[in-house]
């Protein structure tokens, strides 16, 4: 998962509104959003090779997403796959506060990343490139292969796009999916320096990456009411960036309990 944009409790309509890119290598075997037959109640993607997910949300309310922490020189082979990260929290009843301070504690079993776990009550990010844990307050949010709050050329232009889709009301989710596949990449001058080289950076730095080997493998859209439905749109790609296929879901969760939409 290469970019993260979401509103908390930023909507008259929804809790949370989230737009999501995941890249990867094409040859990584995956299989699309599903509800899962060893836990009906987990609707995600899958890992195929190490049994994962990059992004899920569960009918009880529990939502997990990871990224991978960009630096090239400090990744090691042998470590835990990070998509477990989001599967163990999605299949647990662990508080997400709890949750994430038992994984950070342990954290250098895994390679760098950034990971995002909440319920119906709360949204909490940490990373273990980093120290603590962040309750998140109300508001708008860009995340990308870096710490949150760091405002790459996708992020920056990324929030800059969603502000104006999350002015209507209710929220097109093939508005969100138009958003994530922009494939403008950043001017030269505002590239990260990461350790990739110019060539790659350049590539990396649109919210859609298409390349021959390496790319967005599916884009994600997730609008959770007040009222606790959900709606669930995926839509995934192969070589290129050549469109699969959507999938779209809705269903009932449960709902922020007590909670009032932002009335500002």
């Amino acid at each position: 998962m290469c970019l993260v944009l979401w509103a908390y409790r930023q909507h008259p309509r929804y809790w949370l509104v989230l737009a999501a890119n995941r890249d990867e290598f094409y040859e990584r075997p995956t299989a699309p959003a599903h509800w899962w037959t060893e836990a009906p109640h987990v609707l995600a993607g899958q890992d195929l090779e190490a049994g994962g997910a990059w992004l899920g949300i569960s009918r009880r309310g529990r939502l997990a997403l990871v990224t991978n922490y960009r630096e090239p020189d400090r990744r090691a082979a042998g470590r835990r796959s990070r998509g477990w990260l989001t599967r163990d929290f999605l299949l647990g009843d662990e508080p997400p506060a709890s949750y994430l301070q038992h994984v950070l504690a342990g954290s250098t079993a895994y390679n760098g990343f950034n990971l995002l776990v909440g319920d119906a009550e709360t949204l909490v990010y940490g990373s273990n490139r980093r120290e603590g844990i962040d309750v998140l307050a109300p508001g708008l949010y860009g995340l990308s292969n870096h710490l949150l709050g760091t405002r790459w050329p996708k992020v920056t232009r990324g929030l800059e796009r969603f502000r104006r889709i999350l002015q209507t009301d209710p929220v097109d989710p093939e508005a969100l999916l138009a958003l994530l596949a922009d494939r403008t990449p950043a001017p030269d001058e505002a590239l990260p320096e990461t350790g990739l080289g110019y060539a790659w950076e350049r590539r990396l730095s649109a919210i859609f990456v298409a390349t021959p080997l390496y790319g967005t493998r599916s884009s994600t859209v997730l609008l959770w009411s007040w009222e606790g439905t959900l709606t669930f749109v995926e839509r995934t790609f192969g070589p290129g960036g050549r469109p699969l296929e959507t999938r779209y879901y809705q269903t009932e969760i449960a709902s922020s309990a007590g909670a009032s939409p932002r009335t500002s």
